[in-house]
Protein backbone atom coordinates (compact mmCIF):
# COMPACT_ATOMS: atom_id res chain seq x y z
CA UNK A 1 0.00 0.00 0.00
CA UNK A 2 2.81 2.39 0.93
CA UNK A 3 4.57 1.56 -2.33
CA UNK A 4 1.41 2.44 -4.30
CA UNK A 5 1.13 5.78 -2.52
CA UNK A 6 4.73 6.64 -3.36
CA UNK A 7 4.18 5.62 -6.98
CA UNK A 8 1.04 7.78 -7.17
CA UNK A 9 2.87 10.77 -5.67
CA UNK A 10 5.69 10.44 -8.21
CA UNK A 11 3.17 10.30 -11.07
CA UNK A 12 1.43 13.45 -9.77
CA UNK A 13 4.73 15.33 -9.65
CA UNK A 14 5.68 14.20 -13.15
CA UNK A 15 2.23 15.15 -14.45
CA UNK A 16 2.49 18.58 -12.87
CA UNK A 17 5.91 19.24 -14.44
CA UNK A 18 4.67 18.11 -17.86
CA UNK A 19 1.65 20.40 -17.56
CA UNK A 20 3.83 23.39 -16.65
CA UNK A 21 6.16 22.71 -19.57
CA UNK A 22 3.24 22.36 -21.98
CA UNK A 23 1.70 25.60 -20.75
CA UNK A 24 5.03 27.39 -21.22
CA UNK A 25 5.33 26.15 -24.78
CA UNK A 26 1.75 27.08 -25.64
CA UNK A 27 1.98 30.53 -24.00
CA UNK A 28 5.48 31.90 -24.50
CA UNK A 29 6.42 35.25 -23.02
CA UNK A 30 5.30 38.20 -25.12
CA UNK A 31 8.07 39.60 -27.25
CA UNK A 32 8.91 43.28 -27.23
CA UNK A 33 7.70 44.39 -30.68
CA UNK A 34 8.73 48.02 -30.34
CA UNK A 35 11.08 49.36 -32.99
CA UNK A 36 14.62 50.49 -32.21
CA UNK A 37 13.73 54.19 -31.99
CA UNK A 38 10.94 53.55 -29.48
CA UNK A 39 13.33 51.55 -27.31
CA UNK A 40 16.00 54.27 -27.62
CA UNK A 41 13.47 56.92 -26.59
CA UNK A 42 12.42 54.89 -23.56
CA UNK A 43 16.05 54.33 -22.63
CA UNK A 44 16.75 58.05 -22.99
CA UNK A 45 13.82 58.88 -20.72
CA UNK A 46 15.02 56.39 -18.11
CA UNK A 47 18.57 57.80 -18.23
CA UNK A 48 17.20 61.33 -17.84
CA UNK A 49 15.13 60.23 -14.84
CA UNK A 50 18.18 58.51 -13.34
CA UNK A 51 20.22 61.67 -13.79
CA UNK A 52 17.50 63.78 -12.17
CA UNK A 53 17.31 61.43 -9.19
CA UNK A 54 21.07 61.57 -8.71
CA UNK A 55 20.97 65.37 -8.85
CA UNK A 56 18.16 65.39 -6.29
CA UNK A 57 20.14 63.08 -3.98
CA UNK A 58 23.21 65.32 -4.25
CA UNK A 59 21.06 68.37 -3.52
CA UNK A 60 19.52 66.74 -0.44
CA UNK A 61 22.95 65.65 0.80
CA UNK A 62 24.19 69.21 0.43
CA UNK A 63 21.18 70.49 2.36
CA UNK A 64 21.86 68.03 5.19
CA UNK A 65 25.52 69.06 5.34
CA UNK A 66 24.46 72.71 5.45
CA UNK A 67 22.13 72.12 8.39
CA UNK A 68 24.76 70.13 10.26
CA UNK A 69 27.32 72.91 9.89
CA UNK A 70 25.03 75.75 10.92
CA UNK A 71 24.70 77.22 14.36
CA UNK A 72 21.28 77.45 16.02
CA UNK A 73 20.77 81.13 15.11
CA UNK A 74 21.44 80.48 11.41
CA UNK A 75 19.12 77.50 11.12
CA UNK A 76 16.08 79.72 10.56
CA UNK A 77 17.55 81.42 7.49
CA UNK A 78 18.62 78.03 6.10
CA UNK A 79 15.09 76.68 6.55
CA UNK A 80 13.69 79.74 4.75
CA UNK A 81 16.05 79.16 1.83
CA UNK A 82 14.91 75.52 1.66
CA UNK A 83 11.24 76.53 1.70
CA UNK A 84 11.86 79.12 -1.04
CA UNK A 85 13.62 76.46 -3.12
CA UNK A 86 10.72 74.03 -2.67
CA UNK A 87 8.23 76.75 -3.65
CA UNK A 88 10.26 77.33 -6.81
CA UNK A 89 10.40 73.60 -7.65
CA UNK A 90 6.63 73.31 -7.11
CA UNK A 91 6.02 76.19 -9.53
CA UNK A 92 4.59 78.53 -6.92
CA UNK A 93 6.82 81.45 -7.90
CA UNK A 94 6.66 83.61 -11.02
CA UNK A 95 9.42 83.03 -13.56
CA UNK A 96 10.88 85.51 -16.01
CA UNK A 97 13.57 84.62 -18.52
CA UNK A 98 14.36 83.79 -22.14
CA UNK A 99 12.31 81.18 -23.94
CA UNK A 100 9.70 80.51 -26.61
CA UNK A 101 5.94 80.80 -27.03
CA UNK A 102 3.98 78.04 -28.77
CA UNK A 103 0.48 78.50 -30.16
CA UNK A 104 -1.63 75.34 -30.44
CA UNK A 105 -4.20 75.95 -33.17
CA UNK A 106 -6.66 74.00 -35.34
CA UNK A 107 -5.15 73.03 -38.68
CA UNK A 108 -6.22 75.16 -41.70
CA UNK A 109 -7.67 72.05 -43.37
CA UNK A 110 -9.94 71.27 -40.43
CA UNK A 111 -11.17 74.87 -40.40
CA UNK A 112 -11.81 74.84 -44.17
CA UNK A 113 -13.78 71.60 -43.89
CA UNK A 114 -15.78 72.91 -40.95
CA UNK A 115 -14.60 70.14 -38.64
CA UNK A 116 -15.43 70.40 -34.96
CA UNK A 117 -12.61 71.81 -32.86
CA UNK A 118 -11.94 69.30 -30.12
CA UNK A 119 -9.78 69.45 -27.02
CA UNK A 120 -6.22 68.22 -27.14
CA UNK A 121 -6.07 64.70 -25.73
CA UNK A 122 -4.12 63.93 -22.52
CA UNK A 123 -1.98 61.44 -24.45
CA UNK A 124 -0.95 64.02 -27.08
CA UNK A 125 -0.22 66.68 -24.47
CA UNK A 126 1.86 64.18 -22.49
CA UNK A 127 3.81 63.26 -25.62
CA UNK A 128 4.51 66.95 -26.21
CA UNK A 129 5.87 67.36 -22.67
CA UNK A 130 8.01 64.23 -23.10
CA UNK A 131 9.42 65.66 -26.31
CA UNK A 132 10.15 68.94 -24.52
CA UNK A 133 11.96 67.00 -21.80
CA UNK A 134 14.64 66.05 -24.31
CA UNK A 135 16.14 69.51 -23.76
CA UNK A 136 16.69 71.75 -20.75
CA UNK A 137 14.00 74.17 -19.61
CA UNK A 138 13.22 75.82 -16.28
CA UNK A 139 9.50 76.67 -16.36
CA UNK A 140 6.47 75.59 -18.39
CA UNK A 141 2.98 77.05 -18.62
CA UNK A 142 0.19 75.27 -20.52
CA UNK A 143 -2.88 77.40 -21.21
CA UNK A 144 -2.11 79.54 -18.16
CA UNK A 145 -1.54 76.52 -15.91
CA UNK A 146 1.91 76.02 -14.42
CA UNK A 147 3.40 72.60 -15.16
CA UNK A 148 6.20 71.05 -13.08
CA UNK A 149 7.59 67.57 -12.52
CA UNK A 150 4.94 67.19 -9.82
CA UNK A 151 2.08 68.08 -12.18
CA UNK A 152 -0.39 65.66 -13.74
CA UNK A 153 -2.11 65.55 -17.12
CA UNK A 154 -5.33 63.57 -16.93
CA UNK A 155 -8.75 63.04 -18.44
CA UNK A 156 -11.37 64.12 -15.90
CA UNK A 157 -14.99 63.65 -16.94
CA UNK A 158 -14.03 63.81 -20.61
CA UNK A 159 -11.90 66.96 -20.28
CA UNK A 160 -8.12 67.20 -20.56
CA UNK A 161 -6.74 68.75 -17.38
CA UNK A 162 -3.43 70.00 -16.02
CA UNK A 163 -3.30 69.87 -12.22
CA UNK A 164 -7.04 69.25 -12.23
CA UNK A 165 -7.83 72.40 -14.26
CA UNK A 166 -9.42 72.11 -17.71
CA UNK A 167 -7.28 72.92 -20.75
CA UNK A 168 -9.10 75.17 -23.22
CA UNK A 169 -10.04 73.96 -26.67
CA UNK A 170 -7.53 75.24 -29.25
CA UNK A 171 -6.29 77.83 -29.78
CA UNK A 172 -4.31 78.13 -26.56
CA UNK A 173 -0.76 79.10 -25.63
CA UNK A 174 2.19 77.19 -24.19
CA UNK A 175 5.10 79.14 -22.71
CA UNK A 176 8.56 77.67 -22.13
CA UNK A 177 11.11 79.59 -20.03
CA UNK A 178 14.78 78.60 -20.12
CA UNK A 179 17.85 79.61 -18.13
CA UNK A 180 19.67 81.11 -21.13
CA UNK A 181 18.85 82.26 -24.65
CA UNK A 182 21.06 79.39 -25.90
CA UNK A 183 18.80 76.90 -24.12
CA UNK A 184 15.81 78.65 -25.72
CA UNK A 185 17.36 78.13 -29.14
CA UNK A 186 17.88 74.43 -28.36
CA UNK A 187 14.21 74.09 -27.40
CA UNK A 188 13.21 75.91 -30.61
CA UNK A 189 15.40 73.72 -32.84
CA UNK A 190 14.38 70.48 -31.10
CA UNK A 191 10.66 71.14 -31.43
CA UNK A 192 10.99 72.30 -35.04
CA UNK A 193 12.81 69.09 -35.99
CA UNK A 194 10.50 66.84 -33.97
CA UNK A 195 7.94 64.43 -35.40
CA UNK A 196 5.51 65.68 -32.75
CA UNK A 197 4.12 67.96 -35.47
CA UNK A 198 2.81 64.87 -37.27
CA UNK A 199 1.08 63.68 -34.09
CA UNK A 200 -0.65 67.03 -33.72
CA UNK A 201 -1.61 67.14 -37.39
CA UNK A 202 -3.30 63.74 -37.11
CA UNK A 203 -5.52 65.33 -34.44
CA UNK A 204 -6.25 68.33 -36.74
CA UNK A 205 -3.91 70.58 -34.75
CA UNK A 206 -0.75 72.52 -35.57
CA UNK A 207 2.06 74.07 -33.51
CA UNK A 208 3.22 77.62 -34.23
CA UNK A 209 6.57 78.07 -32.51
CA UNK A 210 7.94 81.57 -31.98
CA UNK A 211 11.56 82.53 -32.37
CA UNK A 212 13.44 82.50 -29.04
CA UNK A 213 12.67 85.63 -27.05
CA UNK A 214 14.82 87.44 -24.51
CA UNK A 215 12.11 87.66 -21.89
CA UNK A 216 9.00 85.59 -21.19
CA UNK A 217 6.99 85.51 -17.98
CA UNK A 218 5.01 82.61 -16.55
CA UNK A 219 2.88 82.89 -13.45
CA UNK A 220 3.35 80.76 -10.38
CA UNK A 221 0.79 78.32 -8.99
CA UNK A 222 -1.42 80.46 -6.76
CA UNK A 223 -3.73 77.82 -5.30
CA UNK A 224 -3.51 77.27 -1.55
CA UNK A 225 -1.65 74.12 -0.49
CA UNK A 226 -3.36 72.17 2.27
CA UNK A 227 -1.05 70.49 4.74
CA UNK A 228 -2.49 67.17 5.92
CA UNK A 229 0.47 65.76 7.84
CA UNK A 230 2.70 68.41 9.38
CA UNK A 231 1.63 70.37 12.46
CA UNK A 232 3.29 73.40 13.96
CA UNK A 233 4.54 72.83 17.51
CA UNK A 234 4.16 75.41 20.21
CA UNK A 235 7.31 77.19 21.27
CA UNK A 236 9.38 75.18 23.70
CA UNK A 237 8.12 71.75 22.56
Amino acid sequence: MRRQLKFTAVLLIIGFLVAVQYNTIQKPEERDTRDMWAIRNDLSSEKKLHSELLSEIRSLDETIRTYESLSAENTGSALKETVDKLHDEMGMTDKIGPGIIIEVEPSPESIALGADIEQITPDLLTRFVNELNRVKWSALEIDGKRYTTLSSIRDINGFTTVNGLNVSSPPFTIKVVTDTIEDGEKVYNTLHASTIHDDFYLDNLILKISEPKEQIEVKGWKEEIHNLQLKELRKGE
